[in-house]
């Protein structure tokens, strides 16, 4: 099969013929129609977290179940699915306390990649998953049947962006009707974030970015006022709107320590700032512990939005399919997998919501 391999961090991604192993007990093995280009795989190929190379990265995926293995029952051979990185035993220390994405146990697949060269080489399973390939093998608990009327580049959109951006609202800090959100960052997650908050009855929802574009989307996603990050007196914008009290809810949905840094000021008392986006390894944050004891303000982190994929996606998918959850304006582009390079590049300039491969 064709796959983008990454040989070494930061250079360009290579389409070589991949082989992968046929699915063992508790594997699918799905053929890829669409995989979203997510921040993360571009961190990773950059080598800013780490790990090994050669791999073949990509996570945000969604295609057709081509074989099961041994002991599957939640999906047959035909069934259409959206992939997601989050591997789930279901009866661990922390699945059982509803915590997929923490879960502890150790699968056949993390000990063995299904991916090899020609020559037998072993390929790194970038993300548990490996989607920039025209097929995929996951453990079952990482792929969700869904109804075959959603458009499957659009369903690829729900793996990780819009589980994580939304989830992180919903499943995380739990945003009550009637609160006051900031989202930092109005990217492929963020505008999520601004979904979620608009679907749970946030009244006021505040977006923050740098560029205008991004902003004009999130008004069109259901934030309620816009601040670009570089006007002089943010802190004193958010508090006028908020009745001078500061947020309920910060979502920092981007890796940047600069917006870390800058979320502290813009939460109330009892409120949260909740981490969504990940920076680079070794990046390190200040805050003043006694005012957040002082005020019992929180600091959350949220891992792909907290989420349980056999739940939230499934959810997700009849708020879409009822009009109240937007994914197809998500899409900024469409590329084929040899045009990966390119797709990365537009993502990295800063032109697009979410770029998506399409095979």
């Amino acid at each position: 099969m064709k796959a983008a391999v990454c040989r070494k961090f930061g250079d360009p991604l290579l389409i070589e013929d991949v082989a992968i192993a046929s699915p063992g007990p508790g594997e699918v093995l799905v053929k890829l129609a669409a995989c979203a280009i997510c921040h993360s795989d571009i961190i990773f190929m950059d080598g800013g977290w780490g790990g090994d190379l050669p791999a073949v990265y990509g996570h945000e995926a969604a295609g057709i179940v081509e074989s099961v293995g041994e002991g599957v029952d939640s999906m047959t051979p035909g069934d259409h699915v959206v992939v997601t990185l989050i591997r789930s035993c279901g009866h661990c220390h922390y699945c059982a306390q509803g915590a997929s994405v923490a879960c502890e146990t150790t699968f056949h697949l993390d000990q063995q990649s299904p991916l090899s060269t020609p020559d037998g080489d072993v390929l790194k399973h970038g993300l548990r998953t490996g989607g920039f390939a025209e097929y995929v093998l996951v453990h079952d608990s990482q792929a969700v049947a869904i109804d075959r009327s959603v458009a499957l580049d659009c369903a690829s959109l729900l793996a990780c962006g819009v589980l994580t951006g939304f989830g992180a609202v919903v499943n995380t800090a739990a945003v009550e009707t009637g609160s006051s959100v900031v989202v930092i960052g109005t990217g492929g997650v963020g505008l999520n974030s601004v979904q979620g908050a608009r679907i749970s009855g946030a009244t006021t929802i505040i977006a923050i970015d740098v560029s205008t574009d991004k902003l004009k989307a999130a008004q069109e996603f259901g934030a309620t006022h816009a601040i670009n990050a570089g006007d002089a007196d943010v802190v004193g914008q958010v508090r006028a709107l908020t009745g001078g009290r500061g947020a309920d809810y910060v979502f920092v949905t981007v890796g940047s320590i600069v917006a870390i840094n800058s979320a502290y000021a813009l939460m109330g008392s009892t409120g949260a700032v909740v981490l969504v986006g990940m920076p680079e390894n070794g990046v390190m944050s200040e805050f003043e512990p006694g005012n957040i004891a002082d005020q019992s303000q929180r600091i959350l982190g949220s891992k792909m939005g907290s989420s349980r994929v056999q739940i939230d996606i499934p959810y997700l998918v009849t708020l879409y399919q009822q009009g109240r959850l937007k994914l197809d304006e998500l899409i900024t582009g469409r590329y084929p997998l040899e045009d990966i390079n390119e797709a990365i590049a537009s993502v990295k300039r800063g032109e697009a919501l979410r770029n998506v491969i399409v095979f």
